[in-house]
């Protein structure tokens, strides 16, 4: 049996490699996502004060700071029984959507965007932000940086730092927000809706415009039926700070609909030898493995979750290229490449909602902490970009963390990521014939999740096995050393 290694995988946060593993006749009998990192965050954090979690976490990822800070914030809500007062949530939600901005401009023109823009057969050294900017012009790539600058402006401003926030506090946050600094967030963040309006421009040109490029996304090899998983409000609306976790069903059917507290009851974890990441799955139906469909556990999360998973955007533009996607696509939509569809209207949304809260009267408020309580435990969820971010903290009688359980948005990601790209290469390589093309097809299955795996390692069972390969000045491998 032939093996093709694509190792590294480009272009997402941490490190992985795929395996890809072909038949006599040279189609792909299976392909596997192997996550080689630990990082073992959870262990790193017993023993250490309860306060300190809301910075410790944030230096988990440099690309999502903002989503693990406010999880473990709200966990800290939960574990001191406090609840904050309304100015300091809406703060808090100010700053997460201005995270939320500046982190779908970088996936879509940085990372995932570069297959569309510039072509998935194109030479790798211009899929990239030059190849983005060769393609859609100085213009395009000047407003590019400019408006992910301020969404890292509104994070600094509100967070104290533009990428590892020291704001959010059990009860609160730290400060009131200043007239002037609203002023100015108000500024960027209309600056930003109509950034966003121009980035939904291109991709309803480039990609939508091209019927190959449609054909991609509804093909069978970027189609898969599960479960999915997002946060919502009270009417069900798309929400990236604060609701109920719901589920739908692959018909887009509600299956479940769950307060953070109770996530236990509804997910559970399952490990597989040959990686680091764990497999989430719905406790409901159980793990049945690698598998897709209603009789499977697998579901998923992010920006396609969130939007399946919900009835709507809270916003009107927003809600607008919602009825266009899923009038175009159907829903629930299970196309893995409509991820990028829909990270878009999730990044119109964050800036129409930042223009909401920037206005909102309460928001200069100096009402912004309530005293917290006695020490227990708690569970705090947010939407990361990548999908629903759980932290869950036991403190003991001094406040120090007893027990900690992270699971990251890419973790809850990572069987179907898996199962992507395996479907990917099987209806992609045919007959053993196979180029670079067709690899960086492949690999556009798992960055349409825009992957994180730096934050989504963790250690379950065993040891870390240490295996030292020795090279000679030709590269040969000469000698295996194994723990």
């Amino acid at each position: 049996m032939k093996e093709i290694l694509i190792d590294p995988i480009t272009r997402l946060e941490g490190h992985g490699n795929v395996s890809i593993f072909l038949n006599d006749k040279g189609d792909v009998e299976n392909a596997y996502l192997k996550i080689p990192e630990l990082r073992g965050f959870e262990k790193f954090c017993i023993g250490r004060r309860a306060e300190l979690m809301p910075q410790l976490t944030t230096r988990i990822c440099g690309v999502c700071p903002v989503a693990h800070h406010y999880a473990a914030v709200k966990a800290l809500d939960a574990a001191f029984n406090v609840e904050p007062p309304s100015a300091a949530k809406k703060l808090r939600e100010l700053q997460y959507v201005g995270y939320f901005i500046y982190d779908h401009i970088l996936h879509f023109y940085f990372l995932g965007g570069p297959d569309f823009i510039v072509g998935p057969d194109a030479p790798a050294e211009k899929r990239n932000i030059l190849g983005v900017i060769e393609k859609a012009g100085m213009d395009v790539a000047k407003e590019v940086i400019k408006h992910r600058a301020y969404g890292q402006k509104i994070t600094q401003i509100l967070g104290g730092k533009a990428t590892h926030p020291v704001s959010g506090l059990p009860g609160g946050i730290s400060k009131p927000l200043a007239e002037a600094d609203r002023k100015e967030i108000q500024d960027m963040a209309e600056s930003s809706a109509k950034f966003a309006q121009l980035t939904l421009k291109i991709f309803h040109d480039i990609v939508l415009g091209n019927p190959q490029y449609v054909e991609m996304i509804k093909s069978d090899a970027y189609t898969m039926n599960t479960y999915y998983m997002g946060t919502v409000d009270a009417r069900n609306k798309v929400n990236f700070y604060d609701g109920k976790i719901r589920v739908v069903d692959p018909l887009g059917k509600e299956f479940v609909n769950f307060e953070a507290k109770d996530y236990l009851t509804h997910i559970g974890e399952h490990v597989e030898e040959y990686t680091y990441s764990k497999f989430p799955y719905l406790k409901k139906i159980g793990w049945k493995g690698l598998v897709a469909g209603a009789d499977s556990g697998v579901y998923r999360v992010g920006p396609l979750g969130r939007l399946n998973a919900s009835d709507g955007m809270a916003t009107p533009l927003a809600q607008a290229e919602y009825d266009v996607m899923f009038k175009t696509l159907g829903k629930p939509v299970h196309g893995t490449l409509a991820f990028h569809w829909a990270r878009l209207i999730e990044l119109l949304y964050a800036a129409e909602r930042a223009v909401e809260l920037s206005k909102d009267p309460e928001i200069t408020s100096t009402n912004v902490r309530n005293k917290p309580g006695e020490p227990g435990e708690g569970v705090g969820i947010t939407e990361a970009a990548r999908g629903t971010l759980i932290h869950h903290y036991v403190l003991d009688k001094d406040a120090l963390i007893k027990d900690v359980n992270l699971i990251v948005a890419t973790t809850n990601n990572y069987p179907a990521i898996c199962m992507s790209i395996r479907d990917a290469a099987k209806g992609l390589i045919k007959g053993g014939k196979c180029d670079q093309g067709i690899l960086n097809k492949v690999e556009m299955a798992f960055r349409a999740y825009d992957p994180c795996f730096g934050c989504a390692t963790h250690f379950a069972v065993g040891q870390m096995p240490l295996t030292v390969k020795v090279y000679n000045s030709s590269r040969t491998l000469v000698q295996t050393l194994q723990r």
